[in-house]
């Protein structure tokens, strides 16, 4: 059925739910599992303030640092939980992208056949605002999702 299913986890504790779901279908399947995270493009709040373009650049970097401190993390959890359910993981760290987009580009790049994650994740009040992540990854692609609440 499913050879290569691609779990997709901001690190919330609603992903590690969708994270031990996909966990569990790939070790009843056989199938391989990769992991992918993604965190959101810089937003330049001070683009129009020349003086603070120094102080942006530090900025950026420090969260890009911690960005990728983050991924590690979320993957040194998955790579515990897929050893417990018996399951070789992969992992991808996407940075700065949107999730939507990158979750999609990873799965076909990968050759993934099905995408699980979460119903929701990290944004709260945001992603009433601007969408749900979950929401566009299943319209806009074209593998089968399975959603975890």
């Amino acid at each position: 059925m499913y050879r290569h299913i691609l779990i997709a986890s901001d690190g919330s504790n609603l992903a590690g739910k969708g994270l031990d779901a996909g966990l569990a279908l790939a070790a009843a399947l056989q199938a391989r599992a990769t992991l992918v995270t993604v965190s959101d493009p810089w937003q330049d709040v001070m683009a129009a303030d020349p003086s603070a373009m120094a102080l942006t650049g530090e900025l950026r970097e420090e969260r890009r640092r911690q960005k990728e401190a983050e991924a590690q993390a979320v993957f040194e959890d998955a790579r515990k939980r897929a050893q417990a359910a018996g399951v070789a993981l992969e992992t991808v760290y996407v940075p700065e992208r949107l999730p939507d987009e990158a979750i999609l580009e990873t799965a076909d790049r990968c050759g993934a056949d099905l995408v699980v994650m979460a119903s929701h994740g990290h944004r709260g009040l945001r992603k009433l605002l601007l969408g749900s992540q979950t929401q566009a990854v299943v319209s806009r692609g074209h593998l089968p999702v399975l959603v975890v609440r």
